[in-house]
């Protein structure tokens, strides 16, 4: 896209949702920041929560972060077919009640149970959020400059986890493990008057889907027959099991194989930095070089790089600094192929952004969750496990993106700088 065009698909982007470009990127990226949060300034509070409840099993503290994904990915099927049919504003606004009134009410829990429980359905306002504020994006949003929004979007979205673990951590020296859960609760409340009073419908009542057996059907049967929207579904599910194994099996990485202790939230802040650091240069170079250019070369990147590291591994504990750049390093290239493996699936949907965005985060934050939680539980005092999942989900991204583009790799009729986005051949 030339200057011209990309000035205009900023304008019709933001008169569509009423608000200038920076300000809709602002909001947008704290919505979905609130779910970062609600996970990564667990981390830090995960030994302080076991021993306050109990837990006879280390490992067992990884399932207050892994319910909360379990939740979140499963349910944002119903949501997506939710704000097809009603609109993107109200399920949004119910999604940040529900989530907050969860946050308040996980404050009192008396067992891990209890909690488990609470995180779940904490998951389940959390995937409201996460939905409609992918379809709002794609409402206002297409091809490159969606990949560019989106870039900006979670560039905000990766700043949280270099703030959440010292919020976590401030709190339970000075408190109890209690209080973040009030803290993230007045976020969200807050949030939720933010997008009262500032968030206009995106999808207008001629463009909706009646909420039927049928047309759900119908949308399932469009998004799952569409060869790149499957194909690069199946690439964020591995990729979501990356980010997954990581952050359920990092503190006891970080903090029990290197003993960083007090440090760790200052090592979890600066990876979380250049995976911003990696979506800033996306936002710039995509334009360029098309979504699927970078992250192709980024996900050969990471695969290549997780084989080395865990070759390294197999003669010993490598050093700290060796083990921390290189899964720096990887996870600045998942957040590469995360970002436009998202907007590569969603673009061929249209109108049903919302079932599509549904059912393509649904199935990946399931499926991820799932095989990152069986990498996490492989957990055995080293970090072997931790990189050969990496190398494993890499490889089979591989694959299954060879699949989607018939054997090609790297370039794309839609990609071409020459043609409007959206105008390439599925």
């Amino acid at each position: 896209m030339n200057p011209t065009q990309t000035k205009l698909a900023e304008q019709s982007g933001s008169a569509r949702i009423g608000l200038g470009i920076a300000e809709f990127i602002i909001i947008i990226a704290l919505m979905t920041a609130s779910i970062s949060m609600g996970i990564d300034s667990m981390l830090p509070a995960l030994p302080n929560i076991g021993q306050s409840l109990a837990v006879a099993n280390p490992n067992d503290t990884q399932l207050v972060i892994g319910v909360y994904f379990l939740g979140f990915g499963i349910c944002q099927l119903f949501f997506g077919s939710l704000s097809d049919a009603y609109g993107r504003r109200n399920i949004l606004l119910g999604g940040l009640i529900f989530y907050t009134v969860t946050l308040f009410a996980a404050a009192w829990s008396g067992s891990l149970t209890t909690l488990l429980v609470l995180r779940f359905i904490q998951g389940v306002g959390a995937a409201a959020v996460r939905i409609t504020t992918l379809a709002i994006v794609r409402d206002c949003f297409g091809g490159r400059e969606m990949a560019r929004v989106m870039s900006y979007v979670t560039i905000v979205f990766m700043i949280m986890p270099m703030v959440a673990p010292f919020v976590g951590q401030m709190i339970v020296a000075h408190s109890n493990w209690q209080w973040i859960f009030i803290a993230l609760g007045i976020a969200s409340a807050v949030l939720f008057l933010i997008a009262f009073l500032r968030m206009k419908e995106t999808l207008p009542d001629n463009e909706r889907l009646p909420l039927s057996v049928s047309s759900v059907v119908s949308g399932f049967k469009t998004v799952l027959t569409n060869r790149v929207t499957c194909g690069y579904m199946i690439g964020l599910t591995l990729f979501t099991g990356v980010i997954c194994a990581y952050v359920v099996s990092v503190q006891q990485v970080f903090g029990e194989v290197y003993g960083l202790g007090e440090w760790f939230p200052i090592a979890f802040a600066a990876t979380a930095a250049g995976t911003a650091v990696a979506q800033f240069a996306n936002g710039y170079f995509v334009r360029s070089y098309g979504m699927r250019r970078i992250s192709h070369v980024a996900m050969i990147i990471f695969t290549v790089l997780g084989a080395f590291g865990y070759v390294a591994g197999t003669t010993g504990l490598p050093s700290f600094l060796f083990t921390y750049v290189l899964i720096s390093v990887m996870l600045m290239m998942f957040a590469v192929i995360t970002t436009n493996f998202m907007a590569i699936s969603l673009e061929p949907m249209g109108h049903l952004a919302g079932t599509a965005a549904a059912i393509t985060s649904s199935i990946s934050t399931t499926g991820g969750v799932l095989l990152g939680g069986i990498v996490g539980q492989m957990f055995d005092g080293t970090v072997q496990p931790l990189i050969a999942g990496f190398t494993i989900f890499g490889a089979l991204t591989i694959i299954a993106t060879l699949w989607a583009e018939k054997g090609r790799l790297f370039t794309h009729p839609g990609d071409d700088p020459q043609l409007e986005p959206g105008m390439g051949h599925v």
